[in-house]
Parts: C-alpha cells; structure tokens; sequence
C-alpha cells in the first residue's frame, strides 16, 4: 500500500558496531583536534553527540526530538563514521586506525538494511 511505512529491520549487531563507531568518534575526533584547537575539540564533541541526539527520523528511535527524514539520519551516521576513522588515523598509531577503519568497514555492511529503510523514511512525521 502506498504510504505505509515497513517495519525497521533487527538490527541489533549493526547497532553494537555503530555504537562502537560512535565510541571511537566521540573520542579520536577531539583527541586529533586538540594539538590544533581545544575550541575545536570542543565543538567536534558537540556536534558528533548533539546532532544525532537531536534529529531522529521517526520510528527509528523512541524519542524523537527534532524529526528528520532517513537520508538525515543516514548522513549523520556516514559523518560518525569519517570521525571515527580520520580522526583515528591522524591521532593514534597505525595498528589502532586500521582497527576502527576496519571496524567503520563492518559497519557500513550491516548498516545496509537499516539504511534501506531510512532511505524509504523521507517524511519528517
């Protein structure tokens, strides 16, 4: 039928390895910011956290604050993703970033049926 919303895929294994992404971006981006500007680490906290707890497309998560359409929510977690890994190969030793850009690599892979479906979600309520 058209309009009618499918129900969001289990995706408990790709939430582990977003979370973790998530994790590892809250943490390299500042650390490979804060030789360069401590505002700058400060923000890139600000905004990796603060926009994806703010804009939620609905029905992905249980609250919504600031309802967005999928692609939204898909682009917030591509930007997570680049954190993680740029911010890893510039602030850590190699073995470290080929870890997290492995694990970002992972994540991409089980995010498919998820984004799939945020890619259907385009209205905002």
């Amino acid at each position: 039928m058209t309009g009618e919303r499918t129900e969001r895929p289990d995706d408990r294994l790709p939430s582990v390895l977003r979370f973790t992404t998530e994790l590892v971006a809250w943490v390299a981006t500042p650390w490979a910011l804060a030789s360069h500007s401590w505002l700058l680490a400060v923000l890139s906290v600000v905004v990796l956290i603060g926009l994806p707890t703010c804009l939620a497309t609905p029905g992905d998560k249980a609250k919504v604050i600031i309802a967005v359409p999928g692609w939204v929510t898909i682009l917030l977690v591509v930007l997570q993703l680049v954190a993680a890994v740029a911010g890893s190969w510039l602030a850590w030793p190699v073995w470290a970033a080929i870890a997290v850009s492995a694990l970002a690599a992972a994540t991409v892979v089980t995010e498919q049926p998820r984004w799939r479906w945020l890619a259907r979600a385009t209205e905002a309520g």
